[in-house]
């Protein structure tokens, strides 16, 4: 059996009534986002999901927010998966007036080659299967602007205009008992039609890999939609937004030709982190011995 799952982590952020509770000055206004130093959140999660595979979004790395820490590696430790590639969308900290920029792949090669690289944002993918190709698709982002809702310390909505980002994926083709296959992880634009348009992409980009190919992570479109927009099969339906009360499903495991003998089960989990729901999917008769 092989377990693969898909979790937005919100950077490792707990939630407090089902809220994350942003930064203020004494008067009660907006000074930042919200800041964790603790990691026992994120491997208390990867424990109760206990994946083979899993994509993370909303992941920090160096990040002062989060501890200086690099979250898909500690995802990784607590697995005990040996394989693990974190890909920044943004170096900087999202939504810092000192300012950010889009990664690069020269910023790719200088992290990998263990320079200083400062602080990034992005995504994560962890195997304990044996990886034999990585490669990262990036997506510029759009001129857009939309409303934001944060909440205040009474809980009434305060609404900010934030810019969209630019956004990164993730590609593993991994070493199967049957054969290689391929898993991917992406985390896309909340401006509709930019993320249609990113995901019909990502899809274009990797029709080459070997089958069966599943395509996780937070899409941020609802439902069915990314089943029809790629044509691939969805592995999961139910809510995942928010996680105190979900009723979107924003977060997707697809998969293009997966077996008919292979049997499928999923469950959405609501974790201490994170105002997404984490999915898992369970595959009975996908062998990955060696």
């Amino acid at each position: 059996m092989l377990r693969i799952a898909t979790f937005n982590l919100l950077h490792g952020l707990p939630v407090i009534g089902g809220m994350p509770q942003p930064q203020r000055d004494d008067e009660g206004k907006f000074t930042g986002p919200p800041i964790n130093l603790d990691d026992s959140g994120l491997r208390k999660a990867m424990d109760q999901l206990n994946a083979d595979i899993v994509g993370l979004q909303e992941v920090d790395c160096f990040q002062p927010r989060s501890g200086m820490h690099d979250q898909t590696a500690i995802a990784a430790e607590q697995l005990g998966a040996a394989h693990h590639l974190f890909a920044p969308a943004v170096m900087g900290t999202p939504g810092d007036s000192g300012g950010w920029r889009a990664a690069t792949p020269q910023d790719d090669a200088d992290f990998a080659a263990g320079l200083d690289v400062g602080p990034m944002y992005g995504v994560g993918l962890v195997s304990r299967l044996p990886v034999e190709q990585w490669h990262v698709e990036r997506f510029s982002a759009p001129r857009a602007r939309l409303p934001l809702i944060v909440p205040t310390p009474d809980r009434r909505p305060t609404i900010i205009s934030v810019p969209d980002e630019p956004r990164v994926g993730i590609v593993a083709v991994l070493t199967g008992s049957a054969g290689p296959f391929t898993v991917a992880t992406a985390h896309l634009s909340f401006v509709p039609g930019i993320n249609v348009r990113q995901l019909r992409d990502f899809a274009r980009r990797t029709a080459h890999l070997p089958r069966p190919f599943f395509l996780i992570g937070d899409f941020n479109m609802p439902g069915r939609w990314p089943a029809r927009i790629t044509r691939f099969d969805s592995l999961a339906r139910g809510g995942t937004y928010p996680s105190f009360s979900p009723r979107i499903q924003f977060d997707h495991v697809l998969v293009d030709g997966l077996s008919p003998a292979v049997r499928s089960h999923a469950r959405t989990m609501a974790l201490e982190i994170s105002d997404h729901c984490a999915v898992a999917v369970d595959l009975e008769g996908f062998d990955v011995s060696n």
